[in-house]
């Protein structure tokens, strides 16, 4: 199935765990092999442990498990883990 890519934007953007990352701001697209290359989240949520501070993630398209209602992306252990506060 093929998606517009404005129809990515906003878009929620969730592990395979269900850790909210956060939303779709822009998509970064290679034009010269004409593919994506990877989405840019904002709206980051704050509770995860390696981006404390960070404005934006870029996530590459190799990680991205499917895209529909929601974006899931692969699990990367210790990335997406949530704080133990």
């Amino acid at each position: 199935m093929r998606n517009q890519i404005t129809d990515m934007f906003e878009l929620k953007v969730y592990t395979e765990k269900s850790v909210f990352v956060g939303e779709v701001e822009d998509v970064l697209i290679d034009v010269e092999s004409k593919k994506m290359e990877s989405v840019v989240v904002g709206k980051l949520n704050q509770q995860l442990v390696d981006i404390k501070n960070y404005k934006g993630l870029k996530i590459p398209f190799r990680i991205i498990r499917s895209i529909g209602d929601i974006i899931i992306i692969r699990h990367l252990p210790g990335a997406f883990s949530p704080s133990e506060k």
